[in-house]
């Protein structure tokens, strides 16, 4: 099935314009959701959650409807923060607040510039709630404290990418987003649309 246009189901604002950056090159046209009821995020890969969020807007919507979910992943937390990189600290955590946690779990494990990666998993969904399409992006790095960069959101400050040489939060968004795991992500997803 050909999708031509598409609603973003996200309330994260700086995920929202990052996705509509990233798609806008690729022809498929994008829409901010309006205010949708809270989906209950309780799926055990980024995946399903992406799915969980995508079907609900979809039926709500009446429309297709694009959902990520996107985390922080360092093997030596045995993959966390993972699916709750969102609220690592907790419920209602701010960006600050999740940061900090995860230098203290590595430090209380006497742990050393780590090796992390951000994984994104993107699905477009009908409003049947048929799968219409789905990719998956990673970008591999190291976690580096204290924070550095001002750009950016989330885990960027800390996650340092070897091939740029900076933290994610250091490069301009057309950077950040030519090498990101939701810009690889979106950009499959599109392409997988086209074919």
């Amino acid at each position: 099935m050909s999708v031509d246009s598409v609603f973003v189901a996200t309330t994260n604002a700086h995920k929202a314009e990052e996705i509509a950056a990233i798609l806008a090159p690729t022809g498929l046209a994008v829409q901010m959701a309006p205010p949708l009821p809270e989906v209950v995020e309780d799926g055990t890969t980024f995946r399903a959650n992406a799915l969980l969020k995508a079907r609900a807007a979809a039926a709500i919507l009446a429309a297709p409807a694009l959902a990520d979910d996107s985390g922080l992943v360092v093997e030596a937390l045995d993959g966390a923060p993972g699916v709750f990189s969102a609220r690592y600290a907790g419920e209602g955590a701010s960006d600050a607040d999740n940061n900090a946690a995860l230098i203290a779990a590595l430090e209380a494990r006497g742990l050393q510039e780590p090796a992390a990666a951000f994984v994104c998993a993107v699905v477009i969904v009908a409003p049947d709630g048929t799968l219409l399409g789905e990719a998956e992006g990673r970008v591999e790095g190291v976690i580096r404290w204290p924070a550095l960069g001002s750009a950016g959101f989330g885990y960027d400050p800390l996650f340092f990418h070897p091939p740029s040489g900076c933290r994610l939060s250091e490069l301009a968004p057309e950077a950040k987003n030519a090498i990101s795991h939701r810009g690889e992500a979106l950009r499959k997803l599109a392409t997988s649309l086209k074919a």
